[in-house]
């Protein structure tokens, strides 16, 4: 009685087999297209009793479906038969579940699922591990910002990327973050206006004819500097304490 037909463990390490396979066994006349779905309405449910299986036929090529059935609805399934091939199966079937609830096979089982809750463990453990070095290059550029309460000028956030604050503006320009006003002042576009990003400065000055004017001046709060940040990293630009971090990892 051994294999008569072929039975699978599936993940939840439970015994299951193709339900065409089972049809085919059966010797059922009736096309399994047309056979699976009575066999459903006797209370079978998915994906409780059975989970499909789409499969391309070897001989036309085309789509076909499957089941894989669990042992307890194929147990049923041979019973409903009334046929020798019915009878077979079905004691087949209960040595299969005998033999399946014995304790050497319980304790396996057993086993077998707590590896595997060990190994996704090691593997979350893994993952945390790699996304814990990942953030430190942020967390101290972070750290860096929530020390400094103060806002800043784009000439300062510029050195924190090694580069001019001519050459920032530009990249932010490109970006559609600001525009340049017409008196000269670097402007957020409208989407980025309302989340305090920045805050305009009056600064006073005398022209070289000794008279006295004054000019807006945009500084960076915080906010904005931490989603200079974020886009700037978008776009593979590091700040140096982030690239000398990296730089040490490797």
């Amino acid at each position: 009685m051994n294999d008569l037909i072929k039975i699978v463990v599936n993940e939840n390490q439970e015994p299951t087999m193709s339900g065409r396979e089972l049809h085919a066994f059966l010797e059922i006349g009736t096309a399994y297209k047309d056979w699976f779905p009575r066999m459903k309405e006797y209370g079978f449910d998915e994906p409780e009793d059975y989970t499909p299986l789409i499969f391309e036929h070897p001989q036309n090529k085309q789509p076909c479906t499957d089941h894989i059935l669990k042992l307890d609805m194929a147990k049923e399934i041979a019973m409903i038969q009334r046929s020798e091939k019915g009878k077979l199966a079905r004691q087949y079937f209960l040595q299969i579940e005998k033999d399946w609830n014995s304790p050497e096979k319980v304790i396996a089982r057993a086993l077998i699922m707590a590896n595997k809750k060990l190994e996704f463990k090691d593997g979350v453990i893994k993952m945390q591990e790699k996304q814990i070095e990942e953030l430190k290059p942020l967390a101290a550029y972070v750290k860096t910002i929530l020390n400094n309460k103060s806002l800043v000028t784009v000439e300062q956030i510029a050195q924190d990327y090694g580069m001019s604050a001519q050459k920032l503006n530009k990249i932010l320009h490109e970006l559609h973050i600001q525009y340049k006003g017409g008196n000269g002042q670097w402007i957020l576009y409208r989407e980025y206006k309302p989340f305090g990003y920045v805050h305009s400065e009056t600064i006073s000055f005398k022209r070289s004819d000794g008279r006295s004017d004054s000019t807006m001046h945009t500084k960076w709060t915080q906010a904005g500097r931490m989603f200079l940040y974020e886009e700037l990293r978008e776009q593979g630009i590091l700040p140096l304490i982030e690239r000398d971090l990296e730089g040490k990892a490797i």
